[in-house]
């Protein structure tokens, strides 16, 4: 079974900078895909970032220029650099693996951690 520990959250400024962090326990197989998604109050749970093996990257068009996403693969871990933040950004972020093997799709989240950002 795979869990998946965030951690980076918390409170800023308007245009100030955080960092989240996301390490997976137990087996991923070579073929995955990490990402971050968030889920302001009232709103979809939404993809913000994500990063495949290989280190493609996509992004949502709000975030992109402001956010970076990467990964290292031998700690099993994504991270999410997050500057220039806006109110807008506030939310609750998940991390997300997908991994495949032959034609069987595994799906794990974290828990969540809070990013509030002050005007």
């Amino acid at each position: 079974q795979v869990q998946l520990v965030e951690s980076g959250g918390g409170l800023v400024q308007a245009g100030g900078a955080l960092r989240l962090s996301c390490t997976a326990s137990g087996r991923i197989f070579s073929d995955n895909t990490m990402a971050w998604y968030r889920q302001a109050p009232g709103k979809q749970r939404i993809l913000v970032a994500d990063i495949a093996t290989g280190g493609s990257t996509n992004y949502a068009d709000s975030v992109k220029g402001r956010f970076t996403i990467s990964r290292d693969n031998a700690k099993k871990s994504v991270y999410l650099q997050m500057n220039s933040l806006k109110p807008e950004d506030t939310a609750v972020y998940y991390c997300n693996v997908v991994t495949r093997r032959l034609v069987f799709r595994y799906d794990y989240w974290g828990q969540g951690t809070q990013v509030t950002v002050s005007s």
